[in-house]
């Protein structure tokens, strides 16, 4: 999994950060807004679950999606009640002295994810 030089792990699974982390030199941190957050799931819940759009496995968005309030029933219940708990996650970890030597790179809105990853691209393609 993080075996060669360079590699991306794409999550936040809790479970295996320790793993992870542990092997990286760098976090990025996508935080945008709730109102953000919330609208691009909701919308991209909708399309999902209107187009019955593959998302692995065979697996769907389920109907109820659009209806439950219950987070482990519903990914726009879960992002709604975890946004406030991934933050506080995210800047605890930021000054913990365990991760001291990784280097975070907190993105809080899009022009600034678009400008970190223009940046990426463009060290990528001066490598080859």
């Amino acid at each position: 999994m993080t075996e060669p030089d360079t590699w991306v792990v794409d999550g936040n699974y809790s479970v295996i950060r320790d793993i992870t982390w542990s092997k990286a030199d760098t976090v990025v941190w996508f935080d945008f807004p709730y109102v953000t957050v919330m609208a691009r799931t909701i919308r991209r819940t909708v399309r999902r679950v209107l187009s019955r759009e593959e998302l692995w496995n065979g697996n769907r968005e389920p109907f109820s999606n659009l209806w439950s309030f219950k987070p482990e029933k519903s990914i726009i219940a879960w992002t709604a009640s975890r946004h406030r708990v991934y933050r506080e996650r995210y800047r605890a970890a930021e000054i913990d002295p365990q991760w001291s030597d990784l280097h975070f790179v907190r993105l809080r809105s899009q022009a600034e994810a678009d400008a970190f990853l223009g940046g990426v691209d463009a060290a990528l393609t001066k490598e080859d």
